[in-house]
């Protein structure tokens, strides 16, 4: 399976949809730009993957707004678990030197 599934579909339903905005002001369409977006930067989350393969996406909206979002994937859509503002740790010492060498 892809990590990010083609063609691009997302899975809202009343669990997911604006749970993110309410906790940590990310809108949905927010998190949606992340995974059109370059650099982007996806790692498996194992730690959390106990029943569903989960990952967690680093990367930036429309607006340049650098965001972590955790997802899985399910009936070939990405259905997104958090979306939230990127650590500041993350983006100063991984984020960005990573984004730099994707410049070049």
């Amino acid at each position: 399976m892809r990590i990010i599934p083609e063609p691009l579909a997302f899975d809202w339903d009343k669990g997911n949809i604006d749970k993110n905005f309410k906790k940590h002001s990310v809108t949905d369409k927010e998190a949606e730009e992340v995974f059109i977006n370059e650099p982007k930067f996806i790692f498996k989350d194992d730690k959390h993957s106990d029943t569903e393969r989960r990952y967690m996406l680093w990367g930036e909206t429309n607006k340049k707004k650098k965001l972590t979002i955790f997802y899985t994937i399910r009936n070939n859509k990405i259905r997104i678990i958090s979306a939230r503002d990127m650590h500041l740790i993350h983006l100063s010492r991984i984020f960005m030197p990573l984004s730099k060498l994707c410049e070049n």
